[in-house]
């Protein structure tokens, strides 16, 4: 894989789309993230119908086209059908390996790496980057795991090596963010803190301006 992961990475969550003029929202949400300099996007749906989802990512891929990389998460078979980039799977979804069997070698392929500890035998899987968290409180996602912080980061870089891809994920914040960075995280994945804002794309910004 030659795609070099961003310090950020949104994680843009279906609750935080109106169901009013729901199209034009996410089409102008595109184009600003677009033009603020997001180069990797996630979208997540849990809910709603496969066709629902197709449909939010074609208006996502048409104003966010290569080289931005978008992300699907769970439906690894939407993704080829949506001209997605990849899919990010977790426990109850297919497997890193089902994943990387239906979108061949050339799509990203992301999974949980662990909290505490790594999940055991994960870095024998064909993922591209595995997400360790949480970082620190999440309301975005809901987990019984307790924040590891920038220490549990460090002891999971230590565990893995430089080289593979961690994203640090769950309840990072803009102050905690550095820190985190720092002890070793290859990016940061941010929901509410980015998407709850009245400008996501500005507050984008903000991100990838202290973390560059």
């Amino acid at each position: 894989m030659r795609f070099q992961f961003p310090r950020v990475y949104p994680i843009l969550d279906s609750a935080v789309i109106p169901r009013e003029s729901r199209s034009e929202y996410l089409r102008r949400l595109g184009s600003a993230l677009a033009d603020a300099g997001v180069l990797l996007l996630e979208y997540r749906n849990k809910t709603a119908s496969d066709a629902e989802v197709l449909a939010d990512a074609a208006i996502l891929r048409k104003a966010m086209p290569a080289p931005m990389q978008l992300i699907l998460d769970d439906r690894a078979h939407l993704v080829a059908e949506a001209g997605l980039d990849g899919v990010h799977v977790d426990a109850g979804d297919i497997t890193p390996s089902e994943a990387r069997k239906l979108l061949g070698p050339d799509r990203i392929v992301g999974t949980f790496g662990g909290s505490e500890a790594l999940v055991p035998g994960v870095l024998d899987q064909p993922a591209d980057y595995f997400s360790i968290g949480p970082i620190g409180r999440t309301t975005t996602k809901e987990t019984s795991k307790a924040p590891i912080g920038p220490e549990g980061v460090r002891r999971l870089r230590s565990a893995v090596g430089p080289d593979v891809i961690l994203v640090a994920a769950g309840g990072v914040t803009l102050e905690t963010a550095p820190a985190v960075i720092a002890a070793g995280a290859t990016t940061v994945a941010v929901s509410a803190a980015i998407f709850h804002a009245l400008e996501p794309a500005k507050e984008f910004a903000r991100w990838k301006e202290l973390l560059h």
